[in-house]
């Protein structure tokens, strides 16, 4: 029997097969058997491993490595977002923010009006930043208009994953781009052209479609963090408002700029690199704050402390699942996966636009990685388009963060955050969030290979 099987399938062959079980197996348990989603994952990563010849001695180091590298980055970023997002809420600017917005576009079209907001503040962030940045807007429009928060979330996110997937200066997105040694100002305005239809039909329109078939409960404990109950309050201006909410953004994008500002090497670039960091932005943003939207608005620091430290505890379940994704991600990554994968897009014939999607797709329903498929893609697919020639490097940018975007799921940092946000189920999720990615993915990859046909 053992020599039957080992003639059906070779041991690489195998190991996509452990990772499909693994990921069937997680999906049933939390989603079927409601099993506590972190020791789920927990201990499907394990099993895995070990599944696919980690050595029972290594294996525990492998999880708890992938769980530190992602919680190393996103616990920072949501716990200083959180703060960032209670001064917002219990000043009252998120709410501030909310009626300028609905007075703006009207209540029947809030779905518009955020994935305006959202491509505009995730064109230089990272999603997760541009996240836990929005999310206090998107409570506040929900709960002022009476829709459904998918009505108004998804298409923030849909916003923010375009343009976290497909426009530089994201880090994934450049590194594609000096792979395939495109032209940055041209893959922008490629990325325009495709970035905002997507994110127009994978975002309000979708969303207009699917949020009322999915019933959300009439309690989320996450929103109580970022809803004000005096509606008679003085709220703070919009503009100062808007000055701390885009205080980060900029900072990022100064840090974004900083070698086209100053010299490398020089203290003014170490400086703007330094302040340009997510997680230094986000800090000054939120020490502001506590001004402009604290001590300017009445508050004491003892008042402000209770926030900064109420706000922490309901993260605390979204950070261990977007850490327990991340030890996952790992042990996809050691058992080899990549490695077969390259493999298996070797061995079909495809134009290198089609190739840059498919290992990117392939990379990221693997990884649950944007940013590693993207840069691990390009990094496969530029020398063989840079051999044949193909003219166009722009638009294979574009189509490799394309297929960087499809399918999130359970080994996905960002499917966690949206499903504890929106207070939804995992089948919820799979059916929203999933979609969605998935809509973005093939409607960029229509438009790129349109834009191919017409150049």
């Amino acid at each position: 029997m053992d020599a039957l099987s080992s003639s059906l399938l070779t041991p690489g062959q195998w190991l996509l097969v452990y990772a499909a079980i693994s990921i069937i197996a997680l999906i049933l348990l939390i989603a079927r058997y409601r099993l506590n989603p972190f020791i789920t994952l927990t201990l499907v990563s394990l099993g895995l491993g070990l599944m696919a010849g980690i050595p029972a001695k290594d294996v525990v180091f492998v999880y708890e490595a992938g769980v530190g590298k992602t919680l190393g980055h996103i616990a920072l970023v949501v716990a200083l977002g959180t703060m960032l997002g209670k001064m917002m809420a219990e000043s009252g600017g998120a709410e501030q923010i909310a009626r300028t917005m609905i007075r703006w576009f009207g209540e029947k079209n809030v779905h518009w009006a955020m994935v305006f907001i959202a491509f505009l503040v995730g064109f230089p962030i990272f999603f997760e930043v541009g996240f836990v940045l929005l999310i206090p807007i998107a409570f506040n429009v929900a709960r002022r208009t009476g829709t459904s928060m998918l009505l108004v979330g998804l298409p923030m996110v849909a916003g923010l994953s375009v343009v976290h997937g497909l426009v530089p200066p994201h880090p994934a997105a450049m590194i594609a781009v000096g792979e395939y040694q495109a032209n940055v100002g041209r893959t922008i305005f490629y990325a325009l052209i495709v970035g905002i239809p997507t994110a127009i039909i994978a975002g309000p329109i979708f969303a207009k479609w699917i949020a009322p078939k999915i019933h959300l409960p009439a309690h989320n404990p996450l929103e109580e963090q970022f809803i004000h109950a005096d509606a008679e309050r003085q709220l703070p201006g919009f503009g100062i408002t808007l000055f701390t909410i885009m205080l980060p953004v900029v900072l990022m994008l100064l840090g974004g700029w900083a070698d086209l500002i100053a010299g490398r090497g020089t203290r003014l670039n170490d400086f703007l690199l330094f302040i340009g960091n997510s997680v230094v932005a986000l800090l000054i943003a939120t020490l502001v704050s506590f001004y402009t939207l604290g001590l300017a608005r009445g508050f004491n620091r003892d008042s402000i402390l209770k926030f900064s430290h109420d706000c922490l505890a309901p993260t605390a379940g979204i950070t261990l699942l977007v850490g327990a994704g991340g030890g996952l991600n790992r042990i996809l990554v050691e058992a080899g996966i990549a490695k077969e994968i390259v493999a298996f897009s070797s061995d079909m014939a495809l134009t290198p636009l089609m190739m840059g999607w498919l290992v990117a797709a392939l990379m990221r329903i693997a990884t649950g990685s944007a940013t590693v498929a993207m840069s691990t893609a390009a990094g496969i697919v530029a020398p063989i388009a840079l051999a044949a020639g193909y003219p166009h490097p722009e638009l294979l940018v574009i189509a490799t963060g394309a297929g960087s975007l499809i399918l999130s799921h359970v080994n996905d940092g960002g499917f966690w955050l949206i499903k504890e946000y929106f207070n939804m189920t995992v089948t919820q999720t799979l059916k929203t969030w999933t979609v969605l990615e998935t809509i973005i993915s093939f409607v960029a990859l229509a438009f790129v290979s349109l834009l191919a046909v017409m150049m």
